[in-house]
């Protein structure tokens, strides 16, 4: 029983943080710690709540959320349409394929000085960042999952005849689903850390980038640090969503 409350109250995943925590907290106390960017872990947790510039964390999340939602919606939705298409008709993906695999190849960052010329240091660049971010992981998986389709399951929905929606979405869809879901994981991630990314190397506006961006120009080491964590629980919460979203539809699949 008292095996099972440690287990409950200290998980093993929380080992190296609470460590890494005491080490700081004790370096931090006892002045081993010190200069003008050294913080204690006290002065982190009390800054979202009671620095004045440390309560704009709430603010810069929710910003940052609602642009992974919108840009990853857009990418998402051309990912999964390019890619049932690619991976349904040869001819599409003969054609789409070689052109979105050597396009992938970019790094993302690398897409920012193009981007900003395109649509400027505004919203919209923004949002095409985040949708790139999107939509090429989803875009493969969709591919392969519709590639990997049975092909018994696709001659018994010919012989029967089924019409081209039945076929999407009783075979072609569920069938891909497992890859789907796990580019859809994939895709999340990619849209964080894009949306992140864009936020900071534009600097302007609200989000988590910018809000760490704008702490650290005032050398503000205990809001960077906020921020940091931030981006780190965001990450994770967005992460099991999504696989929680991916058990939902897919419950037959437990290894996602």
């Amino acid at each position: 029983m008292a095996e099972r409350l440690l287990r409950t109250l200290f998980p093993r995943g929380a080992v190296v943080p609470m460590t890494a925590a005491a080490i700081w907290w004790l370096a931090s106390s006892t002045g081993l710690l010190s200069g003008p960017i050294a913080v204690s872990p006290l002065q982190v947790i009390q800054t979202p709540f009671l620095d004045a510039s440390g309560r704009e964390l709430w603010a810069a999340l929710l910003a940052s959320m609602m642009r992974v939602f919108a840009g990853g919606l857009l990418g998402g939705v051309a990912g999964l349409i390019l890619g049932y298409v690619a991976g349904m008709y040869r001819a599409a993906g003969l054609g789409l394929s070689p052109t979105i695999h050597t396009v992938r190849q970019v790094a993302l960052l690398a897409w920012i000085p193009l981007l900003t010329a395109w649509f400027g240091n505004g919203e919209g660049t923004k949002l095409v960042f985040t949708a790139l971010s999107t939509f090429f992981p989803l875009f493969l998986a969709t591919e392969q999952g519709i590639r990997q389709v049975p092909k018994p399951l696709v001659e018994v929905a010919q012989t029967l005849a089924l019409r081209p929606t039945t076929r999407i979405l009783r075979l072609y869809l569920p069938a891909a689903l497992p890859n789907i879901c796990v580019g859809l994981q994939i895709a999340a991630l990619s849209a964080w850390i894009g949306t992140i990314g864009a936020e900071y190397a534009i600097g302007n506006g609200r989000g988590l980038g910018s809000y760490v961006a704008s702490a650290r120009d005032q050398f503000r080491m205990d809001i960077v640090i906020v921020g940091v964590f931030a981006l780190a629980a965001g990450g994770v919460l967005l992460a099991a969503a999504i696989r929680l979203a991916s058990l939902k539809l897919s419950p037959w699949n437990r290894e996602i």
